[in-house]
């Protein structure tokens, strides 16, 4: 019987040979499986920066452009802004009685009043200040910091009406969240924002009537406008936000009709009410600026001063009045006073001044 067991391996040449590749054929395996993990060719220095991610990666902008929309509240006045907007112009140099920034002797008396009083004279006019310094389009709050900012620079010490830190809303951001939904459309019988002839009525009721009015609910509109949160300061800021706007949308005086013949000799006869109604407004509006020549505004009494415009003519005069010109605002800040009355303030001054 054969050996079923017998040796592959009859010889010395075949034992050495079996030998190597036992040792070199597992290395062989061992570095074929290494290349094949690490994967492709090393890439020279720096080709790395050259693949499409990393190009990619570096034309990437590094930030991006948002247009906002302004359609939004826009941001409010620090007092020291609206001082040097509205204020310094008159409370700088103590201009036509106003109490001089600074002057603790001046102040004094005033700060007693309280800040409500200071405020509420600042925002509706008081003597020869025009509303809001002339300024009608500023927000109650700006209003009020610019009190607090002359007051504590003259030994008040009042706080800042910051809206921010208080919770409190502007009167616009009121309209928009609470008085928006009828007053926009009109819906209810609701005064639309900026409508003159139906806020005509209501202006002519003063403002307390209507911030009482809004505060209790009137006709179809419930209390507070339906937000029982909203504060009293709130309810009044709205209320000067769509009282202003209205006052705003008030028509130009139109011109009056070429008098008949049978008249024409009484024509000139309302010169004196004119006249009247100039002297009126100057002491109200105009004479905070005119009667000591603030901001370039000539003085009136100037004779030198109102020559030189007195050359444009009183159209060209009038005309800068009711558009306001350099540091003075649009009606002398009397915005409710009629292109009439603006131009008798005008000849009241220039006359003055001859």
């Amino acid at each position: 019987m054969s050996d079923q067991h017998s040796s592959l391996i009859k010889t010395p040449k075949q034992l050495i040979t079996v030998v190597v590749l036992a040792f070199v054929v597992p290395v062989l395996i061992i570095v074929l499986l290494v290349k094949y993990v690490v994967g492709e060719k090393s890439a020279g220095a720096g080709a790395e920066a050259m693949t499409p991610e990393a190009i990619a990666d570096r034309l990437h902008p590094v930030g991006s452009v948002v247009l906002a929309q302004a359609s939004g509240p826009r941001a409010l006045k620090t007092g020291e802004e609206v001082y040097q907007l509205a204020c310094g112009a008159c409370h700088a140099a103590g201009v036509a009685g106003a109490p001089k920034t600074g002057d603790a002797g001046a102040w004094a008396p005033r700060l007693k009043q309280g800040y409500d009083t200071l405020v509420t004279h600042a925002v509706e006019g008081f003597k020869g200040m025009p509303a809001k310094g002339g300024n009608a389009d500023l927000d109650r709050i700006e209003v009020a910091r610019a009190v607090v900012h002359m007051a504590n620079a003259s030994g008040g010490t009042f706080k800042d009406p910051d809206p921010v830190k208080t919770g409190e809303h502007t009167g616009q951001q009121v309209v928009a969240q609470a008085c928006a939904t009828c007053h926009e459309s009109g819906a209810g019988g609701a005064p639309k924002v900026g409508d003159w002839a139906a806020w005509k009525p209501r202006i002519e009721k003063g403002l307390n009537t209507l911030y009482e009015s809004a505060i209790t609910g009137h006709g179809g509109m419930p209390a507070r406008g339906g937000m029982a949160k909203l504060t009293d300061a709130e309810i009044r800021r709205a209320i000067e936000y769509m009282f202003n706007a209205g006052k705003r949308a008030a028509p130009t005086a139109a011109a009056p009709a070429a008098a008949p013949a049978a008249v024409a000799a009484v024509a000139a006869a309302p010169a004196k009410a004119d006249a009247a109604a100039g002297k009126k407004l100057y002491d109200a509006s105009c004479m905070a600026c005119h009667a000591a020549g603030v901001a370039g505004a000539p003085k009136i009494g100037d004779k030198a001063a109102w020559a030189a415009r007195a050359k444009a003519g009183i159209d060209a005069l009038a005309a800068s009045a009711i558009k306001g010109k350099g540091a003075m605002p649009p009606k002398g800040g009397a915005a409710a006073a009629t292109d009439a009355d603006i131009r008798a303030a005008v000849e009241y001054m220039l006359a003055q001044s001859k």
